[in-house]
């Protein structure tokens, strides 16, 4: 094994690792760019809601009110319905760009001249930006879908603190009221 890694480490070109390595960084955050400028149109609102309800749980001064806690059990389903139906707009423009690709990749190849490896090559290569606009509507569907996951997780835990405070209170009523 130290054989290969010596004779692959001999034949590679640092300079076109490092090239190639800074051409990925640069189409990474044009990438990225273009998923966080799509997920924070879509979530701007319930990232904001959930920011205030971090801080509110966070701070160590002032627990959480009931009426807080019935604030995010009320605000957070609407503003998670909000986002699954850009969610799901999204998802037809995934699904849409992904057609799109599709017929630019088989009309080229379907032109193209040479072997089934020619034809392919020209196909990814012709389809490139289409591919990348698949891919980018893929990522902010998914990076959507992880916040929405987020929130639902944040109401579920709000949900069971209320039940719990809710029993709590009738236990002591009932304790209270038998003394």
């Amino acid at each position: 094994m130290s054989d290969l890694n010596s004779a692959l480490a001999s034949s590679v070109d640092l300079d076109k690792v490092k090239s190639n390595n800074n051409r990925v960084e640069s189409l990474t955050s044009v990438v990225q760019n273009m998923v966080s400028e799509i997920v924070d149109n879509a979530c701007k609102t319930l990232d904001s809601y959930m920011s205030l309800i971090d801080e509110i749980l966070c701070d160590k001064n002032q627990p959480v009110s009931d009426e807080e806690l019935e604030d995010f059990t009320l605000n957070l389903p609407s503003m998670l319905y909000t986002v699954s139906a850009a969610r799901e707009g999204l998802k037809v423009k995934e699904d849409v760009s992904r057609a799109i690709y599709k017929d630019v990749y088989n009309r080229v190849r379907e032109k193209a001249q040479g072997t089934v490896a020619d034809k392919d090559t020209a196909a990814d290569l012709a389809a490139q930006s289409e591919a990348i606009t698949v891919i980018v509507l893929q990522r902010a569907v998914s990076t959507i879908k992880t916040r929405e996951e987020a929130a639902w997780e944040m109401l579920n835990s709000v949900k069971k603190v209320l039940t719990r405070r809710t029993v709590e209170l009738e236990l002591s009523r009932q304790s209270g009221g038998s003394l």
